[in-house]
């Protein structure tokens, strides 16, 4: 698990039938790195979040789809 802050959406006009209802946000972690993670709680820019990646992402999702970063938690500070 890893924590950042949300910098800003990513636009994605087309997306796969399978994923749920959320949106694709640009996340700077701790330390400077950026990623894409998939959104399902309603963040937004300047929040602080947490961030599992990999397969314990996409499992949490119904029908497992091809997700490798999902922001699970707004911490509170």
């Amino acid at each position: 698990m890893v924590r950042g802050t949300v910098i800003g959406s990513v636009w994605a006009t087309k997306r796969l039938d399978g994923l749920p209802s959320g949106a694709f946000l640009e996340v700077e972690l701790d330390g400077g790195a950026r990623l894409v993670a998939f959104d399902t709680l309603g963040s937004g820019p300047g929040e602080r979040v947490l961030i599992v990646q990999g397969s314990v992402a996409a499992a949490h999702l119904p029908d497992n789809p091809p997700i490798d970063a999902l922001i699970i938690g707004s911490i509170d500070e």
